[in-house]
């Protein structure tokens, strides 16, 4: 069964199901299946594999809750075949949780009490339908004093408890309306208080239909409704839904609710019992469904923008070979700087006050000049919080005449790496802000190998990310890092814990163990030492041995993504071509124009294998964000009073939400490209369509707000 879903689900052949369940039920890693099991699972991506592993857990957890659902309704004798049959046909853990929600055990309702008072017999005497003589009469048969049933009425008022709690759990008829409600409904928001101004004023009096809200405006209504600004409900068309309830309970009813042949014993009280059901019991639960329902599909597109985000950051160009000077910005406490040198080690730190209250600025401009000159900085990475603005004029004029540029850098999560337990660590002598700068810095030079060592919800480039499921978020985001430091590979003799951690089949503890080997012995000289680190046995070097590179290695294999369990392979296809592994990386090396089918066959590897093979073997060692925009610097300040309508000017895409793009057009406030100012001349579905966090953008200013200091800009392509 579970195989036939995700065939379906994913598009894919049996065989490749099959193989993808068993590769991942032997412990191989995601990164691991997609780069080295391509020919055994027919080139299956990282994406399609990590969406088939999440539906793996979740069908898996849907059997096993089906089993122990069956189980507990065989223990209480409340199992039948149809039940049964129910149960197995299930599709998601929402309708098995509505098949079983009748023998739930619960808190005590009103039901519970009719029950206890013995009126289920009457209420299911009413529910049949089938006297011929008044209710009344048969109800005063359960009058019981000791039981609190005092009089007809009372009897009869407590089967109707009963009766509308069996409507509201059935199954079939919370589907029905859940389905009904979604599609007709819709979601109305009300300001508790008219007279206060929010950024959420657009949601004092607001209606949209449910089935067509977008994902950003479920979280901001969400978030207004957590801070108490406005109400929420979801309305719907409940007559609509009250006449197919009597047309599925009563019986004897005609498709046309207004032409009931009624049963005058007990239509009436059915008919109370269908709107008191409907009202007070499926109508709010419904609701509260539904709201999840919907919070969690916004989550879910939420967590793939940030995600998509996150990736395309984490992919940007690095700038090696440049000494950088870090400027951390701020007001009473000073701007710390911190001086990294090209392989980003830290040179020196300092602590200037440019900025108010103590606005030294002749002592800051000669303060970095002469750091500038002493260290020959290449570039001042500048942060873009608190101070920035103010900290990009004076490095302006300290820059003029003088052959060094800037860049303004997202400084997000570099306060919490530096207060970090990490940071710590790494710089035990320095200060927090001091920390705060050399991250700065570092993020320009290697972003992947800075960023690795903050928390990804930290960055900065999601929306509501502080609103939505955590785990869900925290784990969607760390299979993006994962997914872009193996694509990427780390240098096993550089690599920081951080990125370690990262790489497949490496857990915290094997990462502390690498870096103490090479801290003993002098760093890696093979791939293969790895297995002499302890507590990391054949198991783990399968898994990650591809992913870690060695510059200048005893075998030059080891500086390519080719997996040593291919190494044998390599060797007799460069000798089958009349090459030696001396010829890698030269140009002497002439790979196009093979027969890849032919020649698998006689060297005995898979077609998709061999494929890699001499695409690496074209081009080794090449770092995939070689080919990503390069970063845009600096030389002048432009800030949001200088710029006019219809100026055009280029930026730097800083983050992508659903409803547009914010760029860095170096005016310290980000622009915002609204979705429809993308392309002039088609729809956009998503602006991620377009363009992706990194990209360098021409653009036109559309309207400044000085106000609200807000830019808005359109695409010039």
């Amino acid at each position: 069964m579970i195989v036939e879903s995700l065939q379906k689900e994913l598009n894919l052949k049996k065989w490749q199901v099959e193989m993808v369940i068993k590769l991942i039920d032997d412990g191989n890693t995601i990164p691991f299946i997609a780069r080295y099991r391509k020919d055994v699972t027919g080139s299956l991506n990282d994406e399609i594999l990590r969406k088939f592993e999440n539906r793996l857990k979740y069908l898996r957890n849907l059997k096993e809750k089906k089993s122990k659902t069956i189980e507990r309704l065989d223990e209480i004798n409340k199992l039948d075949d149809n039940l049964k049959k129910q149960i197995l046909n299930a599709k998601t853990l929402v309708e098995l949780d509505d098949i079983y929600r009748p023998f739930k055990s619960k808190k005590r309702t009103r039901a519970t009490i009719a029950r206890e008072k013995g009126l289920e017999k009457l209420a299911n005497t009413i529910l049949k339908q089938e006297i011929n003589e008044s209710i009344y009469k048969i109800a005063e048969k359960y009058i019981n004093i000791e039981k609190d049933v005092k009089s007809v009425q009372n009897a009869i008022d407590g089967a109707k408890d009963i009766i509308c709690e069996i409507i509201s759990y059935n199954s079939e008829f919370r589907k029905k309306i859940r389905q009904n409600t979604f599609y007709t409904g819709k979601i109305e928001t009300k300001a508790k208080n008219k007279e206060d101004s929010s950024e959420y004023e657009i949601y004092y009096n607001y209606s949209e239909n449910l089935k067509k809200i977008p994902s950003h405006r479920i979280l901001a209504i969400n978030r207004a409704e957590k801070e108490g600004i406005i109400k929420v409900k979801i309305q719907c068309e409940a007559s609509e839904i009250t006449n197919y309830l009597k047309r599925h309970v009563l019986k004897n009813i005609s498709k046309i609710p207004e032409k009931i042949e009624y049963n005058p014993h007990t239509t009436s009280i059915i008919e109370e019992c269908v709107l008191d059901s409907y009202k007070r019991l499926i109508a709010p639960a419904i609701e509260r469904e539904i709201r999840s329902y919907i919070t969690k599909n916004a989550e879910k597109r939420s967590i793939k923008v940030f995600s998509k985000n996150l990736e395309q950051l984490l992919l940007e160009s690095p700038f090696p070979g440049k000494t950088i000077l870090g400027w951390d910005p701020a007001f009473k406490t000073g701007c710390k700087l911190a001086i990294i040198d090209k392989t980003g080690k830290v040179l020196e730190t300092s602590l200037i006050y440019p900025t108010k209250p103590q606005k030294k600025v002749k002592e800051s401009i000669k303060t970095v000049r002469s750091l500038i000159e002493k260290y020959d900085i290449d570039v001042i990475a500048i942060g873009n919080g608190t101070a920035s603005r103010e900290s990009e004029k004076i490095v302006v004029d300290i820059i003029k005449n003088m052959n060094v540029e800037y860049i303004i850098v997202n400084e997000a999560g570099a306060s919490v790496y530096s207060a970090s337990k990490l940071g710590s660590e790494e710089f035990p002598e320095l200060n927090e802000g001091e920390r705060s700068a050399i991250s700065i810095a570092r993020r320009l030079q290697d972003p992947l190998a800075e960023l690795v060592k903050i928390e990804p919800k930290s960055i900065g480039v999601g929306q509501y990310q502080h609103d939505m499921n955590q785990k869900k978020l925290n784990e969607s985001l760390s299979s993006v890092v994962e997914k872009i430091v193996n694509e990427v590979g780390v240098d096993l003799n550089t690599a920081s814990y951080s990125l370690l951690n990262y790489v497949s089949g490496i857990r915290s503890s094997t990462a502390k163990n690498i870096i103490k080997y090479r801290e003993q012995h002098g760093g890696f000289n093979s791939r293969s030492e790895l297995l002499n680190v302890e507590k990391l046995g054949k198991k783990t070097f399968k898994q990650c041995a591809g992913f870690v590179k060695i510059k200048n290695p005893k075998c030059p294999l080891d500086n390519t993504i080719i997996h040593p369990e291919s190494y044998n392979i390599t060797i007799k296809l460069l000798k089958t071509l009349n090459y030696s592994l001396d010829d890698l990386g030269s140009n002497n090396l002439k790979l196009n124009n093979i027969d890849l089918e032919k020649l698998a066959i006689e060297l005995d590897v898979g077609v998709e294998t061999l494929k890699d093979i001499i695409n690496e073997l074209k081009k080794p060692c090449h770092d995939p964000r070689e080919n990503m925009p390069k970063p845009h610097l600096r030389k002048n300040i432009l800030s949001i009073e200088d710029l006019e309508k219809d100026m055009v000017l280029k930026g730097t895409v800083r983050n992508i939400v659903d409803f547009g793009a914010f760029i860095d057009i170096g005016a310290h406030q980000d622009g915002l490209i609204h979705v429809s100012q993308l392309v002039a001349d088609k729809f956009v579905k998503h602006p991620l369509d377009i363009v992706s966090v990194g990209d360098i953008v021409d653009v036109k200013v559309l309207d400044i707000d000085l106000a609200r200091n807000r830019i808005q800009l359109s695409m010039i392509l």
